[in-house]
């Protein structure tokens, strides 16, 4: 199954993965073990997976070829609206050398060029 992974820096790794695990709690089966680090999202597209690294949190989803941009997104973008003052960046890699999407604060985000679509 195809498969991303974003490694975003972050002082406090633990306290994201968590906050992520909470969050989608509500609304799918998610889990989040403080001791190991390891978490896990289960969508109905896909799957993702959290790791609390020295400095990082590893996020990696796998679904559909389909569904991979649309995981990338959810995730990141939860992700990036929590880490807001720390300015967290979701940069995605995909496992089939593709480049996968990027997800920051929008007011880092770079501007649009004059008269383009938005």
């Amino acid at each position: 199954m195809p498969r991303s992974e974003a490694r975003v820096s972050t002082d406090r790794p633990h306290r994201y993965a968590k906050q992520l695990a909470a969050h989608f709690g509500r609304k799918i089966e998610s889990s989040w073990d403080e001791e190991t680090g390891l978490g896990s999202l289960a969508f109905s597209m896909g799957t993702a997976t959290l790791t609390a690294e020295p400095g990082a949190l590893l996020l990696a989803v796998e679904g559909e070829a389909g569904n991979l941009e649309n995981l990338e997104s959810v995730v990141g973008r939860h992700l990036v609206r929590f880490g807001t003052k720390d300015e967290l960046v979701a940069e995605w890699h995909r496992d089939s050398g593709e480049a996968g999407s990027v997800q920051r604060n929008e007011e880092d985000a770079p501007a649009h060029a004059p008269g383009g679509a938005a």
